[in-house]
């Protein structure tokens, strides 16, 4: 990912903010300029989700890369949100507790940093409900 575009997207990753088409009612995280389905006629306007949704899918990742710094191993998921986009997140729970289906809320947790002494990035994670 460019750091432009990294930086462009920070508030949707922070916040959880996409987008939703007025035409047709569907929802879309990252945000979208244009509604694939209606294209055109889409009138999209910037959308807060809620934060909850289900585990769809999910790996146990027991060797993380070198810059990882959190706890190993850890769940790595796809999360289908409550109004309908997925996304992949971690989940912060113990890897014999996860499951398909179970529900997950969104928390604000550091993801990562550049170095012992550079800037701290932090993101959306999820927790069981």
């Amino acid at each position: 990912m460019s750091v432009p575009r990294f930086w462009r997207e920070i508030p949707a990753r922070y916040n959880l903010i996409g987008t939703k088409c007025e035409n047709c009612g569907k929802f879309y995280f990252p945000p979208r300029r244009l509604c694939p389905e209606c294209r055109r006629n889409s009138k999209m306007v910037e959308y807060q989700f809620n934060g909850t949704g289900e585990v769809v899918t999910y790996s146990v990742i027991y060797t993380p890369g070198d810059s990882w710094i959190g706890k190993k191993p850890y769940v790595l998921a796809v999360i289908k949100l409550d109004e309908g986009p997925h996304l992949t997140s971690e989940v912060i729970c113990e890897p014999s507790e996860i499951s398909i289906g179970m529900r997950v809320k969104k928390v604000f947790r550091r993801i990562g940093e550049d170095g012992d002494k550079g800037m701290i990035h932090y993101g959306t994670k999820f927790i069981p409900e």
